[in-house]
């Protein structure tokens, strides 16, 4: 089945995935599962059998869940449990920086386990000795298959499930041990503490940003339980859903890569004269240039814009491709006003247009969001009017360029450039080109936040067709661009 778009939010669609699974609604329920109620009478059992032979430490009960703290409806099989009661709460014993090796066994810290949730290398990994892992074994014990870390600083409650044969230490109060003694599905809680509810106790269980994921509160943590065997049902049907949600991902991440690839190389003919055909008839750029020069005079003269500088001629040098005799090679500068118009504070009025760097969506340009100023503003703005190009200098090699389609304001990490007597639809065109770009990236400067300075933005060579074959180009290449949207 052909779709026009395969645009969708898998993030929001694993936590309606995660929420429903957590509310027994992923799964049927099977009468002939054992209860939630039986695995809990278990557990218990098993927990006073480990505190008997001295294996596990009794700890304070923990007190019972009243009806106000459960947050959802769960199935009559299933019982809500505190985490503690679920699972042996603990941590690691503490390894000290002295003891940090460059190779060995490997030790975790929260980041190091959120690298492996991620599929990423591990950033300066650490290790320690053989004789260290095996003095705090003695102490602390070691992680068996199926135990569950869980992050508890940074990105807290990310879930590891111990595997076979693994050999690693971990940092205490870094990281969160749950010893699953009554080997309740590891990857059932795994998922748990991802879902929504469970990300959100976490993070937010004492009404404002918890810095730490600490043994207390995890102890304290409510979880729905169900029935064993339904825990595997929803472990696996969680997997699956998953598994396909990554598919399409995939093809999504292909169709856009595609698209790109595709407007990328119809930019590329258009930038070299070989979309359209040329007219004999049209008047040739150079003439065009001309009555540029005499529009920006008259500007000047009305101080309408600012006198600039004389640019260099251009060197053959500089020229990337060869364009058609008809059209010219020019400067930015010779072909726009360079009128940045800023505006103070207190000249913004409220209910203005305000487009910020972040409305401009990478890579495609597309303007995301326009807000309109409700409050007085603190920084200077730039001013622009609709046609406008909004070019962002600040991190260009992310594209974000924009024709405005309004009147108001900008920040000033966005430049509105608007053509002298030239299509402007035409110079948004040229500014998202990869040979513009090629330019922008031999002129940056700045390591955190790298951007380009109006004055280099002004220098940039950009190829300039007649007027009526700029407007030609520019149907063109809006057709095109709405096919490979469509159809691809």
């Amino acid at each position: 089945m052909k779709t026009n778009s395969l645009d969708f939010d898998a993030q929001a669609l694993r936590e309606k995935i995660l929420d429903l699974a957590m509310r027994g609604k992923l799964v049927p329920q099977d009468p002939n599962d054992e209860p939630a109620s039986v695995l809990l009478e278990k557990i218990k059992a098993e927990k006073a059998e480990l505190i008997k032979e001295k294996k596990i430490k009794k700890t304070k009960p923990l007190p019972p869940i009243t009806d106000d703290e459960k947050p959802f409806d769960i199935p009559d099989s299933w019982e809500w449990v505190r985490l503690g009661d679920a699972f042996e709460i603990t941590s690691s014993k503490r390894v000290m920086k002295k003891e940090w090796r460059d190779t060995g066994i490997p030790f975790y810290r929260a980041r190091e386990i959120v690298s492996i949730k991620e599929n990423r290398p591990l950033k300066d990994p650490i290790f320690i000795d053989e004789k260290t892992y095996a003095d705090k074994l003695k102490v602390s014990g070691k992680p068996e298959v199926n135990d569950i870390l869980l992050t508890g600083v940074g990105t807290l409650g990310v879930p590891y499930i111990v595997p076979k044969d693994k050999k690693f230490y971990f940092k205490d109060g870094n990281i969160i041990w749950l010893k699953n003694f009554a080997q309740i599905n590891a990857s059932y809680i795994s998922y748990y503490v991802q879902s929504p509810y469970m990300i959100k106790k976490i993070n937010n269980g004492r009404g404002t940003t918890v810095a730490t994921l600490t043994i207390v509160r995890s102890n304290n943590l409510l979880v729905p339980l169900p029935p064993l065997l339904e825990q595997s049902r929803i472990a696996a049907k969680i997997a699956q859903l998953f598994a396909l949600l990554r598919k399409v991902e995939t093809s999504t991440q292909q169709y856009a890569k595609l698209q790109t690839l595709l407007k990328s190389k119809v930019l590329d003919l258009a930038m070299r004269g070989k979309l359209v055909k040329q007219d004999p008839n049209d008047e040739p750029a150079s003439v065009l240039l001309e009555k540029i020069k005499a529009e920006k005079q008259e500007l000047i003269k009305e101080k309408k814009i600012k006198k600039t500088k004389p640019l260099p001629p251009i060197t053959d040098d500089e020229k990337p491709f060869d364009i058609p005799d008809s059209w010219e090679w020019v400067r930015c500068q010779s072909v726009t006003t360079g009128n940045f118009k800023s505006i103070t504070p207190d000249k913004i009025k409220i209910g203005e247009n305000l487009i910020e760097l972040a409305d401009i969506e990478s890579y495609s340009g597309k303007l995301i969001n326009v807000e309109k100023i409700t409050e007085k503003v603190g920084s200077n703005k730039y001013q622009y009017v609709k046609g406008d190009v909004l070019f962002a200098k600040l991190r260009p090699y992310l594209k974000k360029v924009v024709l405005a389609p309004n009147n108001g304001v900008c920040t000033t990490e966005l430049l509105p450039i608007d053509g002298i007597n030239i299509n402007n639809n035409f110079l948004y065109y040229v500014f998202t080109s990869d040979s513009f770009f090629n330019q922008i990236k031999k002129e940056m400067h700045g390591v955190n936040l790298p951007r380009v300075s109006p004055k280099k933005l002004s220098e940039l060579i950009i190829p300039l067709p007649p007027l009526l074959e700029q407007n030609r180009i520019v149907a063109n290449l809006n057709n095109v661009c709405a096919i490979i949207d469509k159809n691809i």
